[in-house]
């Protein structure tokens, strides 16, 4: 096995992103502290996300689960880089210093003697060092699971801990310039949503608007587009996580989008919904209470909220209109993943803070399979909600041109 000890970014100040160094360590800082009230000695972050938001590495070569990633964020100074060899030249690239490589993919010590080497030292200084990975909800390990034990008995008696709070709980809140890239990102999807009359329309087939859509999207500005669903059918849509298929939208149709596009690794996430020639009158009593329910969380939303407040204000309002709010949360978290921490559900009870990036989703049933969805990208301030994306049209936009 070959293995470089240790490496040194030929280039600490040329970040591949549009983020300054002083962003990084900040982030790292903010991760530290975290790491002291929790007792934990060194952070183990094994994701896309993680890599992206501690060290700038924005590949999308993780789209490959042939090798496995690793960041060691120790107590105090500054993180070590575990990776592949491949990696090597775009993390020197970045502002980390310390990298160490394995020739990858490796059958039987596919980089874990190396990282349990690294961990021994960045924690040599406590007796029973905890080492923490995020393991709740919305996480994930991205190694074997057989690797990781093998780990866990190289690294004894240092024990691995759970420390999803460490790094939820530093995420959740985003810096102007994580925002701004947020805000880029939904401009992206705004000006793409603008032009699907361009395509969208009776006859036009809904796999063939799929497409038009990605395409626009691209067109526009996004880097990739790594989420693009939706739905039509009479009315209203069954749900909203479907594939297109070949079907023709038809008059009566309600049609939506819904994008993940991503600009320099930050996500938007919202969709919008369109008329086929014309709108039905309960498709229009669905819609209006939609907007009549964002209108009144977007009034009243405020940091000290819990997510549940959310879920219950968006009940209540849409229940007030006449509505049968749809089941499932009715909005999320949004950053480098698609969909983050809280969830607006009756269930979680995670304080809402100044600087969240936000998706607001109310959804009704019009009728048993059939729905209509709504959803806006927000940041939270001291004095409310502000918006990233631009406010869907209260009623819903008609499409009756020719097809295309």
């Amino acid at each position: 096995m070959t293995q470089t000890a240790k490496g040194r970014a030929t280039s600490p100040d040329a970040a591949s992103t549009g983020f300054a160094q002083s962003e990084y360590r900040a982030r790292v800082a903010a991760l530290q502290a975290r790491m002291a009230q929790s007792g934990v000695d060194v952070l183990l972050l094994t994701t896309a996300a993680d890599f992206y938001y501690v060290a700038g590495f924005l590949t999308r070569f993780w789209e490959s689960p042939a090798r496995p990633w690793f960041l060691c964020v120790p107590a105090s100074g500054d993180p070590v880089a575990v990776i592949p060899a491949i990696g090597a030249e775009l993390m020197g690239r970045g502002w980390i210093e310390d990298i160490r490589t394995w020739d990858a993919p490796f059958p039987g010590d596919d980089g874990v003697s190396l990282l349990a080497e690294t961990l021994r030292e960045v924690s040599a200084t406590s007796p029973a060092p905890r080492i923490g990975l995020p393991m709740g909800l919305e996480t994930q390990l991205r190694m074997p699971i057989g690797d990781y034990l093998r780990l866990t008995a190289m690294i004894a008696p240092a024990q691995c801990v759970d420390a999803t709070d460490v790094v939820q709980r530093v995420r959740e809140i985003k810096s102007e310039a994580e925002i701004a890239k947020i805000r880029a990102a939904c401009g992206v999807a705004d000006r793409a949503f603008a032009r699907v009359g361009e395509y969208a329309c009776p006859g036009a087939r809904l796999d063939e608007v799929f497409r038009r859509f990605q395409m626009s999207l691209l067109e526009e500005g996004a880097d990739w587009v790594s989420y693009t669903a939706g739905g039509a059918g009479p009315g209203g849509y069954g749900d909203v996580i479907s594939p297109a298929d070949d079907r023709r939208l038809a008059p009566g149709d309600v049609l939506m989008l819904d994008t993940g596009a991503v600009l320099d690794g930050y996500f938007c996430d919202f969709d919008r919904n369109y008329a086929i020639s014309h709108v039905a009158k309960d498709t229009a009593a669905a819609q209006a209470a939609l907007m009549a329910a964002t209108d009144q969380v977007l009034g009243h939303l405020r940091p000290g909220h819990l997510a549940c407040d959310v879920h219950r204000m968006f009940a209540e309002q849409l229940r007030a209109q006449g509505a049968v709010p749809g089941g499932g949360r009715l909005g999320h978290g949004l950053g480098l993943t698609l969909t983050e921490w809280p969830s607006f559900t009756p269930h979680d009870k995670t304080e809402l803070r100044a600087g969240m990036v936000l998706t607001l989703e109310p959804g009704v049933e019009i009728a048993p399979g059939r729905c209509l969805v709504h959803e806006e990208n927000i940041v939270l301030r001291e004095s409310g909600p502000e918006l990233l994306s631009s406010r869907a049209p209260r009623d819903l936009p008609i499409l009756s041109g020719g097809a295309t």
